[in-house]
């Protein structure tokens, strides 16, 4: 090899690591009740590090989903063909449980330990976790409906991936989608002109389009439509009992920024057949079930990604030189990199918070579930928010390896605005806190009694509560200041979470750097002169 290419001063590939080997998880994971799933998810986190994961990812991501509309024949088949490197990060996706397993399983903290592995597996791609979070979502509220949940709940929760179209209840193990957003109202459900006419029996035939249907090989939907009742959640499948395809045809493929993995569609109801779920009339309220687990996934996949690329970022600077000495240690990446350590790790504690509140709230705890209908919301609205510009940064500590494919990160960054759009972008999130705290005080006081607990920790912290309390008491303007107020809400959240379960520095960091005033605004890397940003950073190295 001529001279000239010899390589040197470039970092070592991360593989053959334990992407589970994280202090931030491991401890929450127990803290939350959940310490009995550390095994699966430490097995998890190292096929996760392998580098087969990382080929898997890249080849989902590269060769994307194609759409056969008709068969060579010319008979309508409305088909969707994936990599086979897809439905090997769904099958073991659903081979451990990510889906909607923890639905069977009465062990406390069930709901957890799926967040966690959910967490983990995340870190390698993520378009194809959106089928896994439906399906996920789809079972609280499909239990609106007995009867039907009797009869599908048991394959939803199987760990079997069964591809293919087939009538569902024939199958070893189904996918659930959601089909709700139509071009004229997006968020705004109420404005969807889906028409759903009763066919007898408890069945409707729906005619209608609907702009974004994720996942659609999926085998059964949720879909919203107005019914004469009223809108009206339906169960929908692809195939129906007799095996003849469903009424649904996929018009197109969305071409989109990112989470090109997984396919979107825009599909036609020409007289699909479906059957109620919950009352008919009553499909917001029935889908919001859906949408409370979702959303919790947002904070989940978003807290990942930050994760991802910290370790890159962390991996990188550990083992490149600049001006005579590695990158990490010279103290301005050092300050960047504590400062994204700080955003992932209150993300991370965060999220696994949120996880045992939806845990505690299906055991029938109700301050959970109070405190669980406000933070999920608020963590939604800021977790997704932070991971864009925290991608952006990781992304430049690598330089221009960051920025060509092959690192990964450009993945990453286009992914990394999906999560605060979908399921309501910031402003639906930021007006559902409002509305939450209007119509439930009770989920304002678990939200209270979640911060007091860390109350006389820090004396910043005490201070910044006191704001808070003082501008959520203040009415005026409230909706123009609604980002603002659940910023400031999101920030004294992962405060009290730190200082009562982070180590000291990172602990003394965060309030520090968070709370003065500027944490809504502020770039990375501005974290106050003194930060220990070695310990910060210590938990943040990738650990074989």
């Amino acid at each position: 090899m001529p001279p000239t290419h010899e390589v040197f001063n470039q970092p070592s590939p991360l593989e053959d690591h334990d992407v589970a080997a994280d202090p931030a998880l491991t401890e929450g994971l127990a803290r939350e009740g959940a310490g009995w799933a550390a095994d699966e998810v430490h097995g998890l986190g190292r096929l996760a590090g392998t580098a087969r994961a990382r080929t898997w990812a890249e080849q989902a991501d590269t060769f994307t989903p194609v759409l056969r509309t008709h068969d060579r024949y010319g008979n309508r088949v409305d088909e969707v063909d994936f990599h086979p490197a897809w439905h090997v990060l769904v099958d073991t996706a659903v081979s451990h449980g990510l889906h909607a397993a923890p639905w069977a399983d009465d062990r406390p903290g069930a709901h957890v330990a799926r967040a966690a592995k959910f967490y983990v597996w995340s870190q390698v791609e993520g378009g194809h976790g959106c089928p896994i979070s439906m399906t996920y979502a789809a079972v609280p509220a499909l239990r609106r409906s007995p009867e039907l949940a009797e009869r599908y709940e048991p394959l939803l929760t199987a760990r079997t991936y069964d591809f293919g179209l087939r009538p569902p209840l024939t199958k070893s193990g189904l996918l659930a989608g959601m089909s709700m957003t139509e071009k004229q109202g997006g968020s705004d459900v109420r404005a969807n002109t889906t028409r759903a006419v009763p066919a007898g029996s408890g069945a409707y035939r729906l005619t209608g389009h609907k702009w974004f249907t994720s996942a659609p090989m999926g085998d059964v939907f949720l879909t919203l439509a107005q019914a004469p009742e009223g809108l009206t959640c339906l169960l929908v499948p692809r195939v129906l009992p007799d095996g003849t395809r469903n009424a649904l045809l996929i018009q197109r493929l969305k071409d989109k920024l990112g989470n090109r993995s997984n396919a979107s569609a825009e599909l036609e109801y020409d007289g699909a057949l479906g059957w109620a779920v919950g009352a008919p009339g009553d499909g917001v309220r029935t889908i919001i079930e859906m949408v409370n687990s979702t959303r919790l996934d947002c904070v989940i996949g978003s807290a990942a990604g930050m994760r991802a690329g910290l370790t890159q970022a962390v991996h990188h600077a550990a083992e490149r030189s600049a001006f005579g000495r590695p990158l990490a240690e010279q103290p301005l990446m050092a300050n960047v990199l504590a400062d994204l350590a700080l955003e992932s790790e209150a993300a991370t504690a965060l999220m696994l918070r949120l996880a045992g509140a939806a845990d505690r709230s299906v055991r029938g705890d109700a301050a959970e579930s109070a405190f669980r209908r406000l933070a999920v919301a608020v963590g939604k609205f800021w977790v997704t928010k932070r991971l864009p510009a925290h991608a952006a940064e990781a992304l430049e500590c690598l330089g221009g390896n960051g920025y060509v494919e092959e690192s990964g990160m450009p993945r990453l960054f286009r992914e990394s605005p999906l999560n605060s759009i979908w399921e309501g972008s910031g402003n639906v999130a930021a007006l559902d806190v409002l509305r939450a705290m209007a119509r439930s005080p009770e989920s304002v006081e678990a939200f209270s009694a979640e911060l007091a607990r860390a109350e006389g920790a820090d004396a910043r912290f005490d201070a910044a509560v006191k704001r808070l309390h003082a501008e959520l008491g203040d009415p005026e303007g409230a909706e123009f200041r609604a980002r603002h107020l659940v910023g400031q809400m999101a920030l004294t959240l992962q405060a009290s979470l730190l200082l009562r379960h982070a180590p000291a520095a990172v602990a003394d960091a965060f309030v520090g750097s968070r709370l003065g005033g500027e944490g809504a605004g502020r770039v990375f890397g501005d974290l106050p002169l003194g930060t220990d940003t070695a310990a910060v950073v210590e938990r943040a190295r990738p650990r074989r």
